[in-house]
Parts: structure tokens; C-alpha cells; sequence
């Protein structure tokens, strides 16, 4: 995979010469920076963009001559387009560039001015929310133009994009700490990513029992089950649709998943973060 090219954000003066800047002017600053930059590497920007689109509408039209359950083709191509928005993308891209800022000095430099670390952390994950956001309307707009029915519970969506971009990012953070460099990257991303894999709902139906279990609680498999739920109201424990209302109930085990490992990523954030090379 692409490593992103070399970036030099400026450090922020420090309140000792003026006014400290709004907490949203810092971070609008560092996000943008961090977008431009993304710009710039045309190879990041048409991966980042075709890849999550293509793949699933071409899986989409592909199944439309194969298949009469409408829902149920709706349900893979989300779920599809998920996985490789959030891993492929959200995941990854983050994982790459904080480990390049790390190895060329800017997160410690940008530690020196006015930033907090949260912002810092943060700003690395827009270019691949972005591209979340503009992939899941161009997706949805085509798949539901095309013949698939009303969406069950469209809120399930909003949690399952916005619960996994928060989920990868902090993972991506998380596996920054083994990693020393964006060519290292391609080795232990590995791990998660195989990991995202198995949470494919077409994956864990065919798991033995107990594995298929383990596997419900991986963190994709959480966004794999909202998105279910929100397409076709499919039930976690199986049988007939669920309507609106009844969507809600299954709710519980996706988001307590997700809230899991945002929560174990976020540990190993907190313990391990390295800034620099040296630690």
C-alpha cells in the first residue's frame, strides 16, 4: 500500500506572544493541513475514493442478475463498502500517516505549540472520514436508486459508520505503537485487518457455532449487524424481519462491541503512544 508523501505542518506558537487560538480554529487547521496533504498523493486519493466505491457497486450490479432478495444484495453491498471504507481506508490511511509524522518529528514538534494531544491524534482520521462520508452517499444514492427497498432503520447506518470510523481510528492509533515505519505498516496491519474480515456476516454464517460466537464480537461484526439491521431489519439471532421500531431491541450487542474495543484501543493509546522514534 501507498505511503503517504512527506508533510511538514507548522508548529503553533505558544501563548507567550498572543492569545490562545479557539480549541476549533486549532484543530480546523490541523485537519486541514492533514486533508491537503492527502491531496496531494493522487495514488491515496483514487485508492481512497474508487476502491470503496467500485468495488461494492460493481459486487451490487453484479448480484442484481443473480439474485431476487433486493434487501438482502442492498445488505452485502453496504456491508462491503463499509469494510473497505473503514479498514481499507479509515484504518489504514490513519496507521500510515501517524506513523510517518511520528518518524519525521512533527508529532513532537506540534506537542511544543498549542494543540493538545487529542487534536493532534484526531486530525489524521478527516481525510478518511471524508471519504467515508462522500462514499456512503454516492453507494447509498445508487443502491437505492436502483431498486432496493426503504432502508428498516436508517440510524443504524449513521451508528455503524460512526461508531467503526471512531473504532478503526483508535485502532489504527493503537497499532501505530508496534509499528516502526509506514513500510512496517503493511506487516502489522495485518492483524486487524484479517480481523475485520471475519466480523463479514457472509463469514461468520458459515463458522462453527463457537467460533461464529467469538466472532460476533469482533469489531466489524458490530458494524456488519447495524448495517443489517438497518437495510433489511435483519435479527442478530435470525428468523423473520424485524420493522423500525423492533430494530431498536437488537441495538444492544453491536454498540456494546463497539464500545469495547473503542475502549481496549484507546487503553493501549493512553498507556503506549510513542511520539517519536526514541519513544
Amino acid at each position: 500500500m501507498t505511503q503517504p508523501d512527506t508533510i511538514h505542518l507548522p508548529s503553533r506558537a505558544s501563548g507567550r506572544h498572543g492569545p490562545r487560538q479557539p480549541k476549533r480554529t486549532r484543530f480546523g487547521s490541523l485537519a486541514k493541513a492533514e486533508w491537503l496533504q492527502f491531496r496531494r498523493n493522487k495514488t491515496l486519493v483514487v485508492t481512497g475514493v474508487l476502491f470503496p466505491i467500485a468495488t461494492p457497486l460493481a459486487w451490487h450490479f453484479i448480484g442484481k442478475g443473480t439474485t431476487a432478495d433486493a434487501a438482502a444484495l442492498a445488505t452485502s453491498t453496504l456491508e462491503t463498502f463499509a469494510l473497505m471504507a473503514l479498514v481499507f481506508v479509515q484504518y489504514y490511511s490513519v496507521l500510515s500517516m501517524v506513523t510517518t509524522r511520528r518518524g519525521e518529528g512533527v508529532l513532537k514538534r506540534l506537542r511544543t505549540g498549542e494543540s493538545t494531544d487529542r487534536e493532534i491524534l484526531s486530525a489524521p482520521a478527516v481525510p478518511g472520514l471524508i471519504l467515508t462520508l462522500i462514499g456512503a452517499v454516492v453507494v447509498g444514492a445508487v443502491v437505492y436508486a436502483t431498486g432496493a427497498p426503504a432502508p428498516v432503520n436508517p440510524l443504524a447506518f449513521v451508528l455503524a459508520l460512526a461508531g467503526g470510523a471512531v473504532v478503526f481510528t483508535l485502532l489504527a492509533l493503537a497499532t501505530s505503537v508496534f509499528t516502526k515505519n509506514a513500510e512496517a505498516a503493511q506487516i502489522t496491519s495485518m492483524p486487524v485487518m484479517v480481523l475485520a474480515i471475519v466480523g463479514l456476516g457472509s463469514i461468520r454464517s458459515v463458522l462453527p457455532d463457537r467460533l461464529g460466537t467469538i466472532a460476533d464480537w469482533t469489531p466489524f461484526a458490530a458494524v456488519s449487524d447495524l448495517i443489517g439491521l438497518g437495510a433489511a431489519g435483519t435479527p442478530l439471532a435470525g428468523g423473520e424481519p424485524l420493522r423500525f421500531a423492533e430494530s431498536f431491541a437488537d441495538f444492544g450487542r453491536p454498540l456494546v462491541t463497539l464500545g469495547l474495543w473503542a475502549a481496549i484501543a484507546f487503553f493501549v493509546v493512553y498507556k503506549r503512544f510513542r511520539w517519536d522514534d526514541r519513544g
